[in-house]
């Protein structure tokens, strides 16, 4: 059989909770396309988090590598996919594979791809800091992941400048938007034809109090730890003294996070520190909430769906459309400033609105289709 008379091939490669809620419309679109023969391969190298987002968007991986392990490192992260999906490529021969945005799985597996000459399409491409250690490692595994990929899925129009400045071709580039519009759409729509689900969330989160501000709070990227997380909390310590806000903090299993959080905000009782939320409960807080904090990359680009502020506890970021759109604040993890940028949205309804009115410079929910038509109609290497 020749390539021409068959399917062509495609291995979705992913490994954690964000890259399969972004992937989850791109292998529902994949699966409906006759002209793709599609399989998913999860290393999960988070397993819980993964296996959540997984069940959420109804994805029963063919191939699990299951590589997590305690105190796993990049290395053994990176180590395990090289050599574990590799045999997946050799046996499955696919034509492409698809890899997500910025993980240590992403980097490997598209290296692992091209070990064996397989044409690597690259969603969420583009993305910069021009700070290799900020994020770190994502900034490495972004610039890695962009040498050997075939095709280049931008979310933004600045995503693919930011390629072109680097040498890439502009005919391997295509702008789409990001497939996390088209994930919140779904479960959006999800959640509001579902009267079972939310009177179950109603029950389960009864405990907010509807009169009180709600900030929710997300926090997990490694060149915070240390220092900057207990600048962190130290600013969530003092915002939870109003009497007017309540904190939800939905805390990151990895124990540099854990360990800060709940030893400095572990008893305090306007912040609940809650265990970390599957996809549809975080959007229904996302819906309810009045104001965010987080160091996600995600999160910036769903919040200004629902037209709530960010503020994004970082020194940099990469997606740098919604700062300048004014949906986002980059505030770092200094303490003073995270309190001050709070405060003013908090006490000031002008600047709240200025913020939460903004059309989403992310998409508008199109970026699967556009992936899986340009796949079909693209030339492998």
């Amino acid at each position: 059989m020749t390539l021409a008379s068959r399917r062509k091939r495609v291995l979705v490669a992913l490994g954690t909770r964000p890259e399969a809620i972004k992937m989850g419309p791109v292998i529902r679109r994949l699966s409906e396309c006759k002209a793709i023969e599609a399989r998913v391969c999860a290393t999960a190298q988070h397993r819980s988090m993964l296996d959540d987002a997984l069940r959420i968007f109804a994805i029963k991986p063919e191939y699990d590598l299951g590589i997590m392990k305690p105190g796993q490192t990049l290395s053994d992260i990176a180590s395990s996919v090289l050599a574990k999906i590799d045999p997946i490529l050799g046996e499955f021969r696919p034509d492409w594979i698809l890899v997500q945005g910025d993980t240590t799985t992403t980097m490997a597996a598209a290296l692992a791809a091209f070990h064996r000459r397989i044409s690597v399409g690259h969603v969420e491409a583009g993305l910069r800091t021009g700070d290799l250690m900020n994020p770190w490692p994502e900034e490495a595994n972004r610039r890695i992941t962009t040498i050997v990929t075939t095709r280049h899925y931008c979310p933004t129009e600045r995503a693919r400048q930011s390629l072109l400045r680097e040498g890439v071709a502009d005919d391997s580039i295509l702008v789409t938007g990001n497939t996390v519009i088209d994930a919140l759409l779904m479960i959006r729509d999800r959640i509001d034809g579902d009267a079972a689900f939310q009177h179950r969330a109603g029950r389960q989160f009864e405990w907010i109090d509807r009169d009180r501000w709600l900030i929710l709070v997300t926090g997990h990227r490694r060149e915070s730890f240390g220092q900057g997380f207990q600048q962190i909390c130290a600013a969530l310590a003092q915002l939870a003294k109003r009497p007017d806000v309540q904190i939800v903090y939905p805390v990151h299993l990895n124990p540099n996070v854990r360990g800060p959080v709940f030893e400095v905000l572990g008893n305090n009782p306007s912040i609940h520190l809650i265990e970390p939320l599957d996809y549809l409960d975080f959007v229904y807080l996302m819906q309810r909430c009045h104001l965010i904090l987080t160091d996600s990359g995600g999160v910036q680009e769903e919040a200004p769906s629902f037209g709530k502020p960010v503020l994004v506890m970082r020194e940099t970021t990469e997606r740098p459309e919604g700062v300048e759109a004014g949906v986002s604040r980059l505030v770092g993890t200094n303490t003073e400033q995270i309190i001050a940028e709070s405060s003013r949205l908090l006490d000031n309804q002008q600047e709240y609105n200025a913020m939460g009115r903004i059309k989403n410079p992310y998409g508008a929910g199109q970026a699967s289709k556009l992936i899986v038509e340009d796949l079909v109609n693209a030339s492998t290497h």
